[in-house]
């Protein structure tokens, strides 16, 4: 199998990366390498002979093109977005641009390479869109986001990722074109860009900074470790059935501040000469349209492709903070030159 992956640089997509050449795949990484994508994220893979890394925007027609024709993918992953949400509050454009603009690209390139293919190779052929739980929009106390959930996005991000799941679907039900899609919980675990929380908390702390909780903390997440969602996206890519979507959910909900909790305990273990890390704690004004909860049914995909998250979040938070503590040579530069922490998201 051949695997066009793109924004394989991210954090899920390096993993996806990792993954597939790790397990002797051939992998065509195409990335931009915009603010939050890492070549270093890949250095475990680099040299490999069946992997290759092309840098390239995903709304570069001709780009995709070539790429497509001289690769000659049997799969596409397509996880090339601009993610974070508080970014998108500040500026929509960049979103609506790759994440739709974007998104339109690939799914025509790759109905093009499509078209011309032949027999076996044309019914082989795969393409997975990777979505987000935030399309759904915000749940209450009670229940779950399941594959029939109607859209209700809350942010530009969200609303943008919405657009080009539907634009996925369309291509699917208008030409034909061999789409799966999946959308996902919350990830978490290595290389992760530290504007998220969950690197975010870890590296303010051991800095000694404030460490940001929105609002009051109650906001409820299901945590899906990165490695975990790899392995679904591979399941989802090769055997899931073309035209349906998969919900990839870590059946684990916690509590923004219970995250940030367990985060500064775990801190507490490694390096007791700096506790309590709790202490650094900050409530701070909330973000702007903030979902109240997200959680996955992920019943589906547990049950028609047989995957099963291997970490809880108490076993994955743990091996996270271990991470950050024996890998400042990933994140320092970042912390110097790309992202220092500031807070992001506020309406002027």
């Amino acid at each position: 199998m051949r695997f066009l992956v793109t924004g394989g640089a991210g954090f899920i997509g390096s993993a996806v990366c990792r993954l597939l050449a790790g397990e002797g795949a051939e992998v065509l990484n195409l990335d931009m390498l915009t603010y939050a994508g890492n070549p270093a994220s890949l250095t475990a893979i680099a040299n490999r002979p069946n992997y290759s890394f092309l840098k390239a925007d995903i709304r570069d027609r001709a780009a995709l093109d070539a790429a497509f024709g001289a690769f000659r993918p049997t799969h596409v992953m397509h996880l090339a977005a601009e993610t974070h949400v508080d970014r998108s509050i500040n500026g929509a454009a960049n979103f609506i641009s790759t994440n739709l603009i974007g998104t339109f690209t690939v799914l025509e390139a790759a109905r093009s390479y499509w078209s011309g293919l032949e027999g076996a190779a044309k019914a082989a052929f795969r393409l997975l869109h990777v979505s987000t739980d935030e399309v759904y929009g915000s749940l209450g106390a009670e229940g779950l986001f399941h594959e029939e959930t109607v859209y209700d996005p809350s942010s530009p991000y969200s609303a943008s990722k919405a657009g080009s799941d539907h634009l996925a679907m369309a291509w699917e039900r208008t030409y034909g074109l061999p789409v799966v899609m999946s959308n996902c919980s919350n990830n978490y675990g290595p290389f992760h860009f530290p504007e998220k929380l969950i690197p975010l908390a870890i590296l303010n702390a051991l800095h000694g900074k404030p460490i940001p909780v929105y609002g009051t903390g109650e906001n409820v997440r299901d945590w899906l470790h990165v490695e975990d969602h790899a392995r679904a996206l591979k399941l989802i890519v090769t055997e899931g059935r073309t035209g349906r979507r998969y919900n990839v959910g870590g059946r684990n909900e916690r509590r923004n501040i219970d995250v940030v909790r367990a985060i500064c305990a775990a801190l507490d273990g490694f390096l007791p000469d700096r506790a309590p890390h709790a202490r650094l704690i900050r409530f701070v004004a909330d973000r702007p349209g903030h979902d109240a909860r997200y959680a996955i049914d992920a019943s589906r995909l547990e049950r028609e492709l047989g995957w099963r998250a291997s970490e809880t979040f108490d076993t994955g938070i743990v091996k996270t903070v271990r991470w950050y503590l024996d890998n400042e040579w990933w994140w320092r530069p970042l912390r110097e030159r790309v992202y220092d922490g500031e807070r992001l998201g506020l309406i002027e």
